[in-house]
């Protein structure tokens, strides 16, 4: 039995010297110390031994079992070493190499306009809001004055979730959703996102963005809406910018208009960008219409307002000279780093 635990002490020892992972070093623990061991299996046996063999036989298997404990304990200690060390080898940084550049990114053209309108309206008082891009169709139509055969609720013109939600056709969706909410005196901007059924081509896109303006105060005429853009022409593409309104119709408004402003590329002169006539239509605008102001329970014999809608893709190709609207979308970085 005493050469039996020698035989096992040294296989031991070779396999351990042998072990060069963490499972391989178990491996021998299992072998030699588990339940059905070799030396457990040697200790289970001894009840069957005379007592003065029992005796002696235990003292050498104990040390044997304690010894081998003691080579597996440092072999694991030296495995875990070894996996450490071999870690950071792989996972050394040399810092003396050069960094990635890390290329910062720019402002989107359209973004770059819209905070530019919003700076100019903010400086004369306006506050932003803003409202949601799926929209009810009262707030898009019958709450704007459009009726049942307005040319705009067409499927065809307009992206419809269901009978009553669709995708805005407009920003002024925020005028009744101001109204409602708020009382007079009102004065905002909504800048967003809007959506119709048109085919892409170099000036038309089934997404594109607008910045309405509404106000709603006392005593507000025409001659107010005139002269506060007026001041916004003037404040985005210069102070020798000159103004004209041209009767129109929409809806929401009455009286209505569209503004041109005097082309900025050729001071009125004529040229490519205002195809000669010296004139670029910038907006729509108007009075608000009391059909639009009762939706809001605002007593329209007290109070008067008006509005307007910037399409402000159309201001950033003509401000920046871009001759296609499709450009803004489709994340080229050639294009967008331009506009640094």
């Amino acid at each position: 039995m005493q050469t039996q635990l020698n035989n096992i002490l040294q296989a031991a020892k070779e396999q351990l010297a042998n072990a060069a992972t963490l499972a391989e070093v178990n491996d021998v623990r299992v072998k030699y110390m588990g339940k059905k061991g070799e030396v457990t299996q040697i200790l289970k046996g001894m009840g069957k031994l005379p007592p003065e063999e029992k005796k002696e036989l235990g003292q050498a298997a104990n040390k044997v079992r304690n010894e081998i404990e003691e080579l597996i304990n440092e072999k694991m200690a030296e495995v875990k070493a070894a996996a450490k060390e071999a870690q950071f080898k792989a996972e050394k940084i040399d810092v003396t190499e050069p960094g990635k550049v890390v290329k910062a990114g720019v402002k989107h053209p359209v973004t770059l306009t819209i905070e530019e309108i919003s700076k100019v309206f903010m400086n004369m008082g306006f506050s932003i809001v803003e409202g949601p891009e799926v929209e009810t169709v009262f707030n898009n139509f019958d709450g704007l004055n459009a009726g049942p055969n307005h040319p705009a609720r067409d499927p065809s013109d307009t992206f419809y979730i269901s009978d009553d939600i669709l995708l805005r056709t407009q920003t002024s969706t925020v005028q009744v959703r101001t109204l409602q909410k708020e009382e007079p005196p009102i004065k905002v901007i909504a800048p967003g996102r809007t959506f119709r059924c048109d085919t892409p081509d170099a000036t038309h896109s089934p997404m594109f963005h607008q910045l309405e303006g509404l106000v709603v105060d006392e005593g507000i005429t025409m001659a107010d809406l005139k002269g506060t853009l007026d001041s916004f022409a003037k404040q985005l593409f210069g102070p020798e910018t000159k103004t004209k309104f041209r009767p129109h119709h929409f809806p929401f408004t009455e009286p209505s208009a569209e503004m041109d402003v005097s082309c900025f590329k050729c001071g009125g002169k004529g040229c490519r960008v205002c195809k000669g006539s010296g004139w670029i239509e910038i907006l729509g605008c108007g009075m608000v219409h009391p059909n639009v102001l009762k939706v809001g329970d605002v007593d329209t014999e007290k109070y008067t307002g008006f509005a307007f809608g910037i399409g402000v893709e159309r201001v950033a190709m003509l401000k920046y000279g871009v001759d296609d609207i499709r450009l803004f979308y489709e994340n080229d970085m050639r294009f967008i780093n331009q506009f640094k």
